[in-house]
């Protein structure tokens, strides 16, 4: 009977042990970039543990499915990556909670109302190039004018999310002309990847002149290798924008942690270390408070922006008169 007590208790010390690990134990669902070591991920990690007493654990991959998939049984205490192009998607499956936060430290150049999307950063697609070897642009135009050997890389809109912004960028611009201006760039696009990385990579190995990017691009290059050659072409069009969001699960078991890690993302501990390791603009942190090489990078005069509810009602559209325009 000793024996039997002794091993009942045993097990309720050792379900004890495992609940109060769970318990303090921040499960964050993240894109593969994120969580590298090169991503924002590591250095979030430890500002927060910090913060917290607390074990921030991410999981990566690729974010939206991989939720969907797993419904309401999902380990994710909060999801941290969704672009507003595709948020409509997250937003519908009614796996997350609003985040109950005051969102007047924002800084976004335009007004974000969201409760349960919280924008975490933001950035302007563009258009980079070698500034030693290309005058630039300063339209759109003035970019499909251009002789047929500049040589243009960009991304599928199918596969990536830079992709997405950019066909969406040119239907904000030209609307139903859209499959006549992809008309005009398809003889200098000389190859179209599955995602960023591979495109950029080409540009930087000069196998292009021209990638589809971010206008904080030369931000790397400048701050990390003093390199003033590379630019973001900015178009008198305007520039598609684009932000990133945290959103709470509402099946947490730990929501004491999970309201934590929402409120750090507005803290200046957590912003002032998007830029450099992002590379992208902080969501709330005033410019002043920005590293240097970000305060010198031109800004688009106009912001292109679709809300999700347009964005999901035109994706299709936009996609096809891309496609429609480079099968030809």
């Amino acid at each position: 009977m000793k024996k039997t007590l002794l091993t009942v208790a045993g097990l309720f010390a050792a379900t004890a042990a495992h609940a109060d690990g769970h318990a303090n134990t921040l499960t964050v669902y993240a894109p593969d970039y994120f969580g590298s070591e090169w991503g924002p991920g590591p250095s979030i990690e430890a500002a927060f543990e910090e913060r917290c007493g607390c074990d921030l654990v991410y999981q990566t991959g690729d974010l939206l499915p991989r939720l969907l998939l797993e419904g309401e049984a999902t380990e994710a205490d909060v999801a941290i990556g969704f672009n507003s192009d595709v948020s409509k998607r997250a937003r519908e499956s009614g796996l997350f909670s609003p985040h109950g936060l005051d969102l007047s430290p924002l800084t976004l150049p335009l007004e974000w109302t969201d409760d349960t999307f919280l924008p975490f950063n933001y950035g302007h697609t563009a258009f980079i190039y070698d500034n030693t070897k290309l005058d630039g642009f300063d339209s759109f135009e003035a970019l499909l004018d251009a002789p047929d050997d500049v040589r243009i890389v960009i991304q599928d809109p199918r596969s990536s999310i830079s992709g997405l912004a950019l066909v969406l960028w040119v239907n904000a611009v030209y609307g139903d002309e859209a499959e006549a201006a992809w008309a005009r760039m398809a003889p200098k696009i000389v190859t179209v990847t599955q995602g960023w990385s591979e495109s950029y990579g080409l540009f930087t190995d000069g196998e292009a002149d021209v990638v589809l990017s971010y206008t904080t691009s030369p931000a790397y290059h400048i701050i990390a290798e003093e390199d003033l050659t590379k630019s973001a072409a900015i178009f008198e069009e305007g520039h598609y924008f684009m932000v990133e969001t945290a959103a709470k699960l509402a099946g947490t078991d730990n929501e004491d942690l999970a309201d934590q890690f929402m409120a750090f993302i507005l803290t200046e501990d957590f912003q002032t270390m998007i830029p450099t390791t992002n590379w992208s603009f902080p969501a709330a942190l005033e410019e002043d408070k920005w590293p240097e090489g970000f305060q010198e990078l031109p800004m688009p005069e106009t912001v292109l922006f679709y809300s999700e509810d347009e964005a999901a009602a035109l994706r299709d559209t936009a996609i096809e008169a891309w496609r429609s325009a480079l099968s030809q």
